[in-house]
């Protein structure tokens, strides 16, 4: 993620603020220059951005209740903005706790659509494609007729990704995290393995690209309900840290491709957070730990790269952790076989942002 700075007093300001806290200018995040604007206002429910000449931006409707601080040109006939459009089922917004979730939820969901963006992925909604386009349910648990709570489902089908909506609540999510035995649960990385499953089923379509997944993911067509019974009874293969990312990796071809893409949008975002700071990792007497992320992640030609730099950094992230006494930032290793399919990734996202960008 960049590092922004207030357009009016420059100081410096991030993703989700909305307001500069050394001048008190208005801000929004301008979807098309990816950018965090500093806003003045100009009439009712119409903003002028400081890059732009024109009073000609608007705020997500979604912006009513403190959910949204994205930017809508006046041109466009949504009232929703380029993330929350693709939303059918939002947590109520009528009790705190529900206002609370969604917000929290909207935050990274914004997040998500940054990286979609940056990578200019094509994003078609059910307008475009009915069947099988992006639409997104954040679902509420159910009660039973005992009084039992029946947790909602988080996963994909289809183009709809349905998301926990409970799961916003730390207590909850790591609640599951640690019945699941996982090392990692966050509601980013929800949305960024979801995606992943998504994008199986609209950038790998070819005999040529889906036989060279096969080759480093395995068959997809094997029975899914019958791969996850045999991972929750038998547990992963004993050598699955050699092959892959996760355990859950280890489950199924299709998870296996959603974690390494989930992971893919990890390693690149922090990356570029890095850089946006200046991190560079340089230990005294520890020369192959030295890194610097002196390029543009998100345009990286292949993984190799993206995990040199990535190595170190984490590295650091995670002892600076241990020092606070808190857990690993990534308790994840990066064998061989995972930075081949990372790189398929990477080939994959780039091929598919220059197709959509020539076609439109």
């Amino acid at each position: 993620m960049r590092l922004y700075e207030c357009g009016n007093c420059g100081n410096p300001v991030h993703f989700d603020n909305r307001v500069c806290i050394n001048c008190g200018s208005q801000l929004g995040f301008l979807p098309e220059a990816l950018a965090v604007e500093a806003l003045t206002p100009a009439g009712e429910n119409l903003w002028q951005a400081s890059s732009r000449t024109q009073a000609d931006v608007r705020f997500c409707a979604n912006a009513a209740h403190d959910i949204c601080n994205w930017l809508i040109s006046t041109n466009d006939s949504q009232v929703y903005c380029q993330a929350c459009r693709y939303n059918r089922i939002v947590p109520v917004s009528d009790n705190p706790e529900g206002l609370a979730r969604w917000q929290k939820i909207g935050q990274a969901q914004r997040h998500l659509f940054y990286s979609l963006l940056r990578w200019n992925l094509p994003r078609p909604g059910r307008d475009v494609d009915p069947q099988g386009g992006l639409v997104f349910d954040f679902l509420a648990d159910e009660v039973d007729a005992n009084g039992n709570i029946v947790p909602a489902m988080t996963g994909h089908e289809d183009g709809l990704i349905s998301l926990r909506a409970a799961e916003a609540n730390d207590a909850t999510r790591e609640s599951v995290r640690v019945s699941m035995n996982e090392p990692y649960r966050t509601l980013l990385g929800h949305f960024r393995h979801e995606i992943g499953h998504f994008y199986w089923a609209q950038l790998v379509r070819d005999d040529q690209t889906l036989n060279e997944a096969r080759a480093l993911f395995g068959d997809e067509r094997e029975d899914y309900a019958e791969a996850l019974k045999r991972n929750y009874e038998q547990g992963p293969p004993v050598d699955w840290q050699e092959r892959f990312i996760s355990t859950y990796a280890s489950a199924h071809p299709a998870e296996d491709f959603a974690e390494c893409w989930a992971h893919f949008f990890h390693i690149v975002d922090t990356l570029e957070t890095a850089r946006a700071f200046g991190l560079t990792t340089e230990p005294r007497r520890h020369e192959a730990m030295a890194a610097e992320v002196d390029f543009d992640p998100y345009r990286a030609v292949g993984a190799q790269p993206l995990v040199d730099a990535w190595v170190p950094l984490s590295v650091a992230l995670n002892s600076i952790q241990r020092s606070m006494g808190q857990p690993d930032s990534y308790p994840f290793v990066l064998s061989p076989p995972v930075v081949q399919k990372l790189d398929f990734i990477n080939r994959l996202i780039r091929r598919a942002g220059a197709a959509y960008r020539d076609s439109g």
